[in-house]
């Protein structure tokens, strides 16, 4: 049965394609950009590949942006925008710090907030929340980015003990490192403030680590199979590789010396 399904952070990445590909299946899909240019870019992505898009602008530091998301009574809300800033911890400015947690956390649930009692009403809905491997594990140069997604995993956590009771649904998706553009961009967010005379921690090279970076279309699959789908796990990681190694390190916390 079509659903009605808004999707943050539709211009690109895994938003852009599972986006475009529930519109296929038949759903309504209300996709949402940052910027008018991501909009009207979105749109004409839609029109190219032949699907019917509905595409607002959603800019989560903007609270009429959020008011219009939040007027939209869906039975699927993706929070699927986000972020990444590098630096170490001791050195990434906060300014850069509040807004990761201002977009990544507090935009969406100002956003949840609107739209959740729709659903609370109805006694049906559902909630996906895009975490990361970063929610689980821990990568090094990349505490702000983590601890945001660590946020996401708690309240996720807590909203579907809280929710269940009416008949709302709540999982995450947690992708691993994924060629969508958004690993490279974070890894080079640093640049603008990073001063390697006074720093206090020197930055490594992130180059190695973006090499060979899978194919997103594993977690499009994954995201497109789970969103609308009345039956499935909670967590949703790809690649599966990425399963064991969030696993491993969950146990390394209980071993590993301070």
């Amino acid at each position: 049965m079509p659903q009605t399904i808004l999707i943050t952070g539709a211009s690109s990445g895994f938003g852009r394609g599972t986006a475009l590909e529930l519109a296929r299946q038949g759903h309504h899909v209300v996709a949402t950009g940052e910027t008018w240019p991501q909009v009207r870019s979105l749109r004409a992505d839609a029109r190219n590949a032949g699907v019917t898009l509905e595409v607002i602008k959603l800019n989560l530091l903007d609270s009429i942006d959020i008011e219009h998301a939040g007027s939209f009574d869906v039975d699927v809300l993706v929070l699927n925008a986000g972020v990444m800033e590098g630096g170490a911890v001791v050195d990434i400015p906060l300014q850069r710090v509040r807004e990761s947690f201002d977009i990544n956390v507090f935009g969406h649930l100002q956003l949840v907030q609107a739209i959740v009692p729709k659903m609370i009403a109805r006694k049906r809905g559902k909630i996906v929340w895009t975490s990361s491997m970063g929610g689980i594990l821990v990568v090094p140069f990349l505490g702000a980015y983590c601890a945001t997604k660590h946020a996401i995993e708690a309240i996720a956590g807590s909203m579907k003990a809280e929710l269940e009771q009416f008949g709302i649904k709540v999982a995450t998706v947690n992708p691993g490192v994924f060629g969508t553009g958004f690993n490279d961009t974070g890894a080079e967010s640093y640049v603008q403030w990073y001063d390697p005379e006074t720093a206090q921690v020197p930055m490594p090279d992130f180059g190695p680590s973006l090499v060979d970076q899978y194919d997103p279309a594993e977690m499009i699959d994954a995201m497109v199979e789970i969103i609308p789908a009345d039956d499935h796990l909670y967590r949703t990681m790809r690649p599966l590789a990425t399963v064991e190694a969030a696993k491993d390190w969950q146990n390394t916390e209980w071993t590993q010396k301070a």
